[in-house]
């Protein structure tokens, strides 16, 4: 019997870039392949040309599905459905399905591609303000059938997520809403599941559940898998062959656990952080409160009378289980939320200001000077990487001055000064998932900010990339003397990035002191849930 995919010498290019290079690869019906590789190594985009729905001006080679199709009503099952009846009752045929050579619109190729379901990272792609149970029926809407109530209740079984069916898609967590993404996927009934990063910006616990959830799905729906992670334990339980991708090119393939280990060789070493000497005190937090009323559960108090000082220069961590308090005190920092209570002031040259204070004579003299990078960050998509570090954000600036600023900024985040000047003229969609962050990270640099307010920034990243952020931190410190304040579950980047860090659980600030310290009073059931462990 024929493989079930079957890629040949697949190329492609963008400009000058190659993104692939002569990649060969054959998949099995049934198989479950996981793909490692930086940011950068071509792993989204081999996964997007296997997804079948875009075009692509510069590509050679082959992507065929071998596939059993019904030539009356177009069905297609996977390649051992061959001779088989088809629900319609004619026979079930062979058919080969060349990704590469059939247009984008051929009756063929449509048929293969809506028997792919695909997860990707950061894009959950839901209804947000319809209900969970209502998200999974629409899904096959756009085949033009309908689903009962009891089959979409039954995906949510599947997915572990029966318990959410009739909450508001938008009021979900992260995890939730991906687990909410399989069932809808899950509900076109797929031959094979395309997951790209699907938890990458997930904390390692919940990225668990929803890795529970897939391995469940594989299995019940007997589908293939296709997977990209940067985690080793990814690879090794929902996996039975890895490849490894770096530069375009597969370079290692076999067991999950020898490739991971030869990803992670890859990763190389830490810059050794300096001993740097602070300032005087940039940020002062005295009994800080933030309370919410809910419906549920009364008063809840999102920040409790927490106290805190953050030197000029310092790289500050705040860490602890998901609910602790830690963004919303962040958010207080950096003037989005006003506290219900205590006191926060910010020092803007030899003038504090009182955070607690709106308007442009209060809390707005000091925002101006505080730059925030959301884990949910955004590119402007139809913008180039120049446009995006200048106009876009409202910097004016003569092209030549602009041109300087940007490579410079770019270098300080980890690009080289070759690849910074070389991706300027890029669009989003052309770069990585961790190029894509650390232009996010230059476009709040690029506007100066004195403090820099960053929400799980390792949230996405592979080992490779994660040193690369790590060192472009302590780098972005010793060139522009910027005071970070650091959201974080990811207790190893926490020690190797921060000065100090604070421990926060149920809104309290529990231990203040240097990350080892912090470290020490986490308890078990809290790394568990920080960690993955």
């Amino acid at each position: 019997m024929a493989p079930f995919i079957e890629i040949k010498d697949l190329t492609v290019r963008f400009g000058e870039v190659v993104a692939l290079r002569n990649v060969n690869l054959v998949i099995e019906e049934g198989e479950s392949v996981g793909i490692l590789g930086r940011s950068g190594s071509g792993k989204s985009v081999l996964m997007h040309v296997l997804r079948g729905v875009e075009s692509f001006q510069d590509i050679s080679g082959s992507v065929i599905y071998h596939v059993a199709r019904c030539s009356k009503c177009h069905h297609v099952e996977p390649p051992s459905h061959v001779g088989r009846s088809c629900k319609c009752g004619s026979t079930l045929e062979p058919f080969d399905a060349d990704f590469v050579s059939l247009d984008i619109n051929d009756p063929l190729r449509r048929d293969v591609v809506k028997r792919i379901a695909i997860m990707l990272q950061r894009t959950f792609a839901l209804y947000g303000d319809e209900r969970v149970i209502v998200n999974v029926m629409r899904a096959v809407e756009e085949t033009g059938d309908t689903m009962s109530v009891h089959v979409a209740a039954d995906l949510l079984d599947e997915v572990n997520l029966s318990h959410r069916l009739m909450h508001v898609a938008r009021e979900l967590s992260g995890g939730e809403k991906q687990r909410v993404v399989l069932a809808r996927q899950l509900a076109k009934s797929p031959m094979i599941l395309l997951a790209d990063e699907p938890t990458g910006t997930l904390d390692p616990a919940t990225a668990r559940v929803v890795h529970d959830s897939i391995k469940r799905a594989v299995n019940d729906f007997k589908m293939t898998l296709i997977i990209t992670s940067h985690w080793e334990d990814v690879m090794v339980e929902l996996t039975q062959r890895a490849i490894l991708l770096d530069q375009g090119e597969i370079k290692a393939e076999g067991k999950p656990k020898d490739v991971a280990a030869q990803f992670l060789a890859m990763a190389g070493t830490l810059a050794k952080r300096e001993e740097v000497e602070l300032g005087e005190p940039m940020i002062k937090a005295n009994g800080l409160s933030k309370r919410y009323i809910s419906i549920d559960r009364g008063v809840v108090k999102a920040v409790d009378e927490v106290s805190l000082e953050v030197n000029e220069g310092e790289i500050f961590g705040l860490v602890g289980i998901s609910g602790g308090g830690k963004t919303t005190l962040s958010k207080m920092i950096s003037g989005i939320l006003t506290p219900t209570g205590g006191s926060i002031s910010v020092r803007v040259g030899d003038e504090w200001v009182d955070m607690t204070v709106l308007g442009s004579n209060g809390r707005g003299r000091a925002t101006k000077y505080i730059g925030i990078l959301h884990q949910e960050y955004t590119l402007y998509p139809s913008r180039s990487v120049i446009e995006n570090l200048t106009e876009a954000i409202g910097l004016s600036l003569p092209f030549e001055l602009a041109e300087r600023k940007a490579i410079h900024t770019l270098e300080t985040v980890g690009f080289s000064e070759e690849q910074a000047e070389a991706v300027l003229e890029k669009m989003p969609h052309e770069l990585s998932e961790g190029e894509r962050h650390r232009v996010a990270m230059a476009q709040v640099l690029i506007k100066e900010p004195r403090i820099v307010v960053l929400d799980e920034p390792t949230g996405t990243m592979d080992a490779i990339t994660k040193i690369e952020v790590t060192n472009s931190i302590l780098n972005a410190r010793e060139e522009l003397g910027e005071t970070f304040i650091i959201v974080s579950h990811d207790m190893d980047f926490v020690k190797n990035v921060c000065d100090r860090a604070m421990l926060m659980r149920n809104g309290r600030a529990i231990f203040t002191g240097l990350p080892d310290e912090v470290l020490s009073r986490i308890t078990e059931e809290e790394e568990k849930e920080m960690l993955g462990s």
